[in-house]
């Protein structure tokens, strides 16, 4: 998950330069808006995987269920920040892509279950007050 987490990070800067440098001769200026939307929720959930790591390696959190958490996170980003990057191009890419409108909030519910899971997560000890 690491790994996933600094490609996720890595592919987000591409797509962000993509997005300024490339497509805002192609797009009205709401579909990019939209199109950075889906780049600025790649970065925090995808650093949301590597926190999730860096506790987890730290025993501040319970590892089997921090597997969870980011697998959440993860399918997450694929279907909220998936479904903008096309719903965002559709007019450019000549596609009727209206059918991934719905997919937009079920992977903000992905997110939204993995910070849950991650909260209920973290391991009960004297000395820290997590």
């Amino acid at each position: 998950m690491i790994r996933i987490g600094f490609i996720l990070l890595a592919l987000s800067v591409v797509l962000g330069a993509f997005g300024a440098h490339s497509l805002e001769n192609y797009l009205q200026p709401e579909q990019l808006k939209v199109w950075n939307t889906a780049v600025q929720y790649q970065v925090y959930h995808a650093l949301g995987i590597l926190l999730l790591a860096l506790f987890a390696d730290k025993n501040y959190i319970q590892k089997e269920r921090v597997r969870y958490a980011q697998i959440f996170l993860l399918i997450g980003i694929v279907l909220f920040s998936g479904s903008l990057y096309f719903l965002s191009t559709r007019s450019m890419i000549g596609i009727n892509l209206s059918w991934l409108g719905p997919i937009t909030p079920l992977g903000g519910v992905c997110f939204i279950a993995g910070w849950v899971i991650a909260a209920f997560s973290i391991k009960k000890t004297n000395s820290d007050n997590l």
